[in-house]
């Protein structure tokens, strides 16, 4: 199996982001859940955004690179929304990476020097949502696996942004469950 290190999404390390990585750990992988708010969660995504940009993008991403450093090279880097940033970054830049998952989230793959053709990557996300059809991250998506030779893009039906999150309003169980499976089938591969 594989050992991950799961990036939470704007609103923190929140239960639902627990949860899913618990049900990766029952899958049999080594999963990391650094929390990049230091304890802080928000209800509201907007809030989670603010206190984010209080810290600082650029912060985030530092202390991304600071929990990957202490573990293994051969790391799958996933991330939730805001978390897509620091594990696009290490996916593309640390050596040794395994492969990653982007939950609603994609970077163009030039955000961080191109794509290495040796990571697989799996992204995901809401055919309507607003944030990740809208803001340019379907897009970087649909161009990364143009040119990445082994990377698939999953849209759902459904305009929810954060729908893995259990414990948050835009939680759908079904999409949730299909995309649960198509990571543990993808962390059985790497």
């Amino acid at each position: 199996m594989a050992e991950v290190l799961l990036f939470h999404h704007a609103q923190g390390l929140t239960p639902g982001v627990v949860a899913l990585a618990d049900v990766l750990r029952a899958a049999g992988n080594t999963v990391h859940t650094p929390d990049l708010y230091d304890g802080h969660t928000f209800d509201v995504l907007d809030d989670g955004l603010a206190y984010a940009g209080g810290v600082g993008f650029e912060e985030l991403m530092k202390l991304g690179v600071r929990a990957a450093a202490e573990l293994p090279e051969a790391l799958v880097y996933i991330g939730f929304s805001l978390g897509v940033m620091p594990a696009q970054n290490l996916a593309q830049t640390r050596p040794g990476a395994r492969g990653a998952v982007f939950m609603g989230s994609c970077l163009p793959a030039g955000e961080f020097g191109g794509w290495p053709p040796e990571v697989p990557v799996r992204i995901h996300g809401m055919a309507a949502d607003p944030i990740f059809t809208g803001e340019g991250d379907l897009e970087a998506a649909r161009e990364l696996v143009s040119s990445a030779p082994d990377a698939e893009l999953f849209l759902y039906p459904g305009d929810r942004h954060l729908f893995v999150g259990r414990s948050l309003p835009d939680y759908d169980p079904d999409a949730t469950e299909l995309l649960l499976d198509r990571t543990v089938r993808f962390l059985r591969e790497v």
